[in-house]
């Protein structure tokens, strides 16, 4: 499966939206990071997240998308960007009791064809859970594409998966950070939104 846009351009282009920063960040896991990725950016700029969104759609098109999902919040903005490039409806799934699931009126054809898609993996659990509640649906997880994996390893969704931009980025543990220990000012960014 190819991607028809280069990681340096994805990169220049989250750099252009200010969507990849440096600095001392606190990420969701609790872990420290030098490095970080706020889909949120990106999401602010539509001319941006379209070409990226089509460029998704692209390694997936042909090969016969009926529907598109992604994780609420940031995957909700780009599952019905990369199912318009598509021309097919989307859904996406939301957390109950600590899991995702299609909520609201969401139905899927008994084998109906699914491109799961999200923003930003570290550990790619939300879009594992994505998958696994398409499955419960009856319908079928053709692939997963993603914007950026920071896990700086191989995706492993449990279908095809590509990422627009591969990235390795560390993460400390906070006793044993060297941002912390340089007096680098903490900032928890996304959902947490407090600076330290």
């Amino acid at each position: 499966m190819s991607v028809n846009i280069s990681g340096d351009r994805v990169e220049e282009l989250l750099k252009k939206c200010g969507a990849y920063m440096e600095g001392h960040f606190e990420l969701r896991s609790g872990k420290h990071s030098g490095k970080y990725v706020e889909k949120f950016r990106l999401l602010e700029r539509p001319e941006i997240a379209a070409l990226l969104c089509d460029a998704m759609a692209d390694a997936f098109r042909g090969k016969g998308v009926e529907r598109v999902a992604g994780p609420a919040l940031g995957g909700v903005v780009i599952a019905y960007e990369v199912a318009r490039s598509l021309g097919v409806p989307c859904a996406f799934a939301e957390r109950v009791d600590d899991r995702l699931t299609f909520r609201r009126g969401f139905v899927f054809k008994p084998g109906e064809k699914v491109l799961v898609v999200e923003d930003i993996v570290t550990t790619g659990g939300s879009a594992k859970q994505v998958v696994e509640a398409v499955r419960e649906e009856g319908a079928d997880p053709v692939g997963a594409a993603v914007l950026v994996n920071r896990s700086g390893k191989p995706l492993d969704l449990g279908t095809e998966s590509i990422a627009l931009l591969d990235l390795d980025i560390p993460t400390y543990e906070p006793d044993e950070c060297p941002l912390c220990k340089a007096n680098v000012p903490l900032t928890a960014p996304g959902s947490k939104g407090t600076k330290k």
